[in-house]
């Protein structure tokens, strides 16, 4: 709750809601699985380093080509690029070994949603928080599910 809490605070609920609800899903699993695989610092920031540059840099190429429209049904070029993104940040973490489901959904948000540098920092420090909050905690932790 306290990473939840302090990522709301410094990010616009509103705005943000696709970055700020993987930061959710990641509590879940860290919080209610914390001695799972998935639930190592590998796994969670590994992912959102890997969504968050894939996110990125599809967002810029959605921005830079604006005046280009799918032939796929007339589909929205954002629809189209944040699905490329997020089908991509899949791949490199399966490559990378850094699989967080979470993360890849973070993809589609830097793609969906307006961001800054400052989104950027505030994501990866609200991972960076809920791993060292976990870690601070790990003895009193237990599997849930």
């Amino acid at each position: 709750m306290v990473a939840i809490f302090l990522t709301l605070t410094l990010l616009d609920a509103f705005e943000q809601t696709v970055l700020i609800a993987a930061l959710g899903a990641t509590s879940f699993i860290v919080f209610t699985m914390p001695r799972r695989e998935r639930a190592r610092p590998r796994y969670l920031v590994g992912g959102y380093v890997v969504g968050t540059l894939t996110g990125c840099a599809f967002s810029f190429l959605n921005t830079a080509s604006t005046n280009l429209s799918p032939a796929l049904l007339g589909i929205d070029q954002s629809i189209a690029f944040a699905a490329i993104a997020t089908g991509i940040a899949m791949f490199i973490m399966v490559i990378t070994d850094t699989e967080h489901p979470p993360a890849a959904g973070l993809a589609l948000g830097f793609v969906l949603n307006e961001w800054d540098l400052l989104t950027v920092a505030v994501v990866l420090l609200g991972i960076l928080t809920i791993c060292g909050i976990k870690e601070l905690c790990k003895s009193s932790l237990m599997d849930l599910m």
